[in-house]
């Protein structure tokens, strides 16, 4: 066998324009909570804030669009800051279950700083709801979009934002 080829990383978004891409909220209203998130891309980053409140809900997320091929890279990386609270970033594959979309969720943390964080694919977890499926691994592929939740379970205001999302492969370790 030959050297296995290292695939580029691929950018998903950079916050260079506010009309980069399409952000939209969604708190979990949806089912009778109060939580309320806002999302903004400014000065080249996208700024989620807001304030959960885990009674009757606890989350609120952003999502947008972004059909891209990540075949050939380990995960995710981002350069984010916030408030220390951790966060979960999902990405997308349109895989269905039981008549529900599956999502492909995994934790980061955040400080005050900059930091880049990496979340590698092998850790996404698939839930429906909050609650673990048997699914599928996730069809990097196929990817058609990504979230950004807050669900920590810690009533409070939160802050991050980020700079940039792009993919990682095995040549950028």
């Amino acid at each position: 066998m030959g050297p296995v080829p290292v695939s580029a990383p691929v950018t998903l978004f950079t916050f260079d324009r506010a009309d980069e891409a399409e952000w939209d909220v969604v708190n979990d209203g949806v089912m009778g909570g109060r939580s309320a998130g806002f999302v903004a891309v400014d000065q080249g980053a996208l700024r989620f804030t807001g304030t959960l409140v885990t009674q009757g809900g606890g989350f609120t997320s952003v999502r947008a669009r972004r059909a891209v091929d990540l075949t050939g890279q380990l995960g995710i990386e981002m350069r984010v800051r916030g408030s220390g609270r951790q966060f979960q970033v999902e990405l997308d594959d349109g895989t269905r279950a039981y008549g529900r979309t599956v999502s492909r969720r995994a934790p980061f943390a955040t400080s005050a700083e900059w930091i880049v964080v990496r979340v590698p694919f092998s850790a996404l977890r698939s839930t429906i709801f909050g609650r673990e499926v048997n699914a599928p691994v996730i069809d990097v592929a196929r990817i058609r979009g990504m979230g950004l939740y807050m669900a920590d379970g810690q009533d409070g205001p939160f802050r991050l934002e980020v700079d940039y999302v792009r993919s990682y492969g095995a040549g950028d370790e």
